[in-house]
């Protein structure tokens, strides 16, 4: 699973945005939208999977429209589907074990649990859809929508108006690295080198991403996985773990660099980084709000919800919804953050509303 530090800027806030309307009336500010990452993300791609990483099951979606599991981590909605309404989607964007039809023309959600960058990250869990695999899927949808618009010129045509967000490796850590008993990557690396070996790999996923039609590209950073409910338990403390967040951060480092990377390589493309870590950064002044609101399992798959125990009530002030995902609330209050910067260390070198915004070479054809 992926760590959750996405939270509000006040808890004031959340009465404010709590009962906004779901969706608009109108065209999407985008023609599609499409969806790569982990749990954080995930709207249903796991649940016919071989693996413990799931969200199938209640009480995981007791907010979301019918009341029902989907298989998104959380009480409700994920970031993928606040960004959709945001973008003016009359609906959420499908998941790519379901996606079917001309409905894949408007976008793809190819998340996974327990997914990272590395392909063996979260491999104890089970079955997973890595990065890589991910990236495979979505050659299969290039397929099929060169079929429903008559080749794969016109659907990579198509995919450079679309935008695109990757929001992983939190499980390159949670999953991997700060799991020495099971996996070697600490004992074969410094954080500083295990940083470098994944931003390149992922420096590569994102230049196949690139070749394949993307133009207009997300990329979410990691929140404050030391200061997650599973870290704190762990360490036996009520502190964020320094250490921890210390790697976090030479990761997003990195990250920021590669934008600026990429932006140099790829001149008609616009890639920007959101900085997870920044809008997390009230989460160690609200401590009495990092404990789960779901009773969580003690086994594998340790730290999500005990399936059929009633939640918290008082899920609009909860941070997090078990030891690793975020509620419903918190994902809300981060997306409006991401999508429209609140301060300037929110986003770089634009948030995702300025950057649907910008034309490339195909917009007008």
């Amino acid at each position: 699973m992926a760590c959750c530090a996405q939270i509000f800027f006040t808890i004031a806030t959340i009465f404010l945005v709590v009962n906004l309307t779901a969706f608009v009336q109108g065209a999407p500010k985008v023609p599609c939208y499409f969806i790569f990452g982990d749990s954080l993300l995930d709207n249903g791609n796991n649940n016919d999977l071989h693996t413990t990483a799931k969200a199938n099951y209640p009480p995981y979606g007791i907010d979301f429209t019918d009341g029902r599991p989907t298989g998104r981590f959380t009480n409700g909605r994920n970031t993928a589907d606040f960004l959709a309404e945001h973008l003016d989607f009359d609906h959420y964007i499908p998941p790519f074990a379901s996606a079917d039809g001309s409905e894949i023309l408007e976008g793809v959600n190819y998340a996974s649990g327990s997914a990272g960058i590395h392909n063996d990250s979260g491999s104890h869990l089970g079955d997973r859809i890595y990065l890589g695999r991910q990236l495979e899927n979505h050659k299969v949808t290039i397929s099929r929508l060169g079929n429903l618009l008559g080749n794969t010129t016109s659907a990579k045509k198509h995919l450079n108006k679309c935008l695109f967000i990757v929001g992983i490796g939190s499980n390159d850590y949670i999953n991997n690295y700060l799991m020495p008993e099971i996996y070697p990557s600490s004992k074969l690396y410094t954080p500083s080198a295990y940083a470098t070996a994944l931003i390149t790999q992922y420096s590569q996923h994102l230049r196949t991403l690139y070749e394949d039609g993307a133009r207009k590209v997300a990329l979410f950073g990691l929140g404050q996985i030391g200061c997650i409910p599973a870290e704190l338990q762990k360490h036996n403390t009520r502190r964020c773990v320094g250490s921890t967040n210390d790697a976090i951060k030479l990761f997003n480092s990195k990250l920021k660099s590669l934008v600026d990377d990429l932006n140099i390589n790829f001149p008609d493309a616009k890639f920007t980084y959101i900085n997870m870590y920044s809008i997390s950064s009230i989460i160690g002044t609200v401590s009495v709000l990092n404990r789960p609101c779901c009773e969580v399992l003690e086994t594998v798959p340790e730290g999500q919800c005990a399936p059929g125990e009633t939640p918290c009530l008082l899920r609009g002030i909860y941070l997090f919804y078990d030891n690793f995902h975020p509620t419903e609330i918190a994902n809300r209050i981060a997306t409006n953050r991401a999508y429209n910067a609140l301060l300037p260390s929110d986003a770089y070198p634009m948030d995702i509303r300025h950057l649907v915004r910008t034309n490339n070479v195909y917009d007008d054809e």
